[in-house]
């Protein structure tokens, strides 16, 4: 659904971004899951699946302003696919999928379950995108700290939250937010059952006003999504607009991470996250709106 008329997120921000090493426009990662024979991650997506995406996104983008990175994982194939990952974004909103994360683990590491004041906190968190409930659970998780080493203790290196405690400013790659997604949903990673059902239920019914960004890949499919969004004072008042999220689309399951910034207005940076998402799963499905049908879209 696209958004219209929700109010701005007031986040300090006050990092620079630090140096990252450019990253291949295409990254792929190990091909094969655990009982899944490798030629079948190779028939998802051919090189030249590859290519044709890469260059219907490229050919997008040309006439876009900013910039917009993505990365997505189809958990039924084992396919990946990762594009212009050559700098970090701010994550605004995105954030607190993260914050969920290593708080659930913090909770297991206890053994008890969340209390009613804690599942009210993340409730708000994740369905109504309240920013204070965000800043209580991170101070809980121990703030900057705290959120750094639960990510690097789950392989996620390439995020760095942000200075003191403004967890909106967290810099990361599509990539690693496809990373928090797998280890958030997996059934057989880190997190356990009711904590995993618990953080999709959160992400599958968001405030209707909030529910714009990668589901319209699957406007007919299952959709469990976090969204952030920001005029960023560090790029002059332009937008960063951002979505993450689990989608089941013609019986793929689907992480996918759309990261954009320094877009003109709200609605133009979430026109081109929904496009960006929209070509990469039809890809990924082997829709029948094969890629270059998508160009006029």
């Amino acid at each position: 659904m696209r958004v219209r008329g929700i109010s701005l997120i007031a986040i300090a921000l006050l990092a620079a971004a630090p140096g990252w090493a450019a990253n291949p426009l295409v990254t792929p990662r190990p091909a094969a899951t655990a009982g899944q024979p490798e030629s079948v991650v190779e028939s998802a997506l051919s090189q030249d699946d590859r290519r044709a995406l890469d260059q219907a996104l490229e050919r997008y983008l040309r006439d876009r302003p900013g910039r917009a990175a993505l990365a997505v994982y189809d958990r039924t194939t084992g396919a990946r696919y990762a594009f212009h990952e050559r700098a970090p974004f701010m994550l605004a909103s995105v954030g607190k999928v993260d914050i969920l994360l290593a708080f659930l683990l913090d909770k297991q590491r206890e053994r008890r379950r969340l209390s009613d004041y804690e599942r009210k906190l993340a409730a708000r968190m994740i369905r109504n995108s309240d920013n204070d409930c965000a800043h209580e659970l991170y101070l809980t998780i121990g703030g900057r700290k705290g959120l750094a080493k639960a990510l690097r203790g789950l392989g996620i290196d390439h995020t760095s939250p942000g200075p003191g405690l403004s967890w909106g400013s967290t810099r990361s790659l599509p990539s690693d937010q496809v990373e928090v997604l797998e280890r958030l949903t997996d059934p057989g990673g880190p997190v356990s059952e009711h904590n995993r059902r618990y953080a999709l239920d959160l992400m599958s019914s968001v405030l209707p006003d909030q529910a714009w960004g990668v589901s319209a890949a699957a406007p007919r499919g299952e959709v469990a999504l976090k969204n952030g969004w920001l005029p960023a004072h560090e790029h002059d008042g332009l937008w960063t607009i951002n979505s993450v999220g689990r989608l089941v689309v013609r019986g793929h399951e689907l992480l996918i991470a759309v990261l954009s910034e320094r877009s003109p207005a709200m609605e133009t940076g979430i026109a081109t996250v929904e496009h960006l998402a929209r070509l990469a799963v039809r890809t990924l499905t082997g829709s029948e709106t094969t890629v270059s049908a998508a160009r006029a879209s």
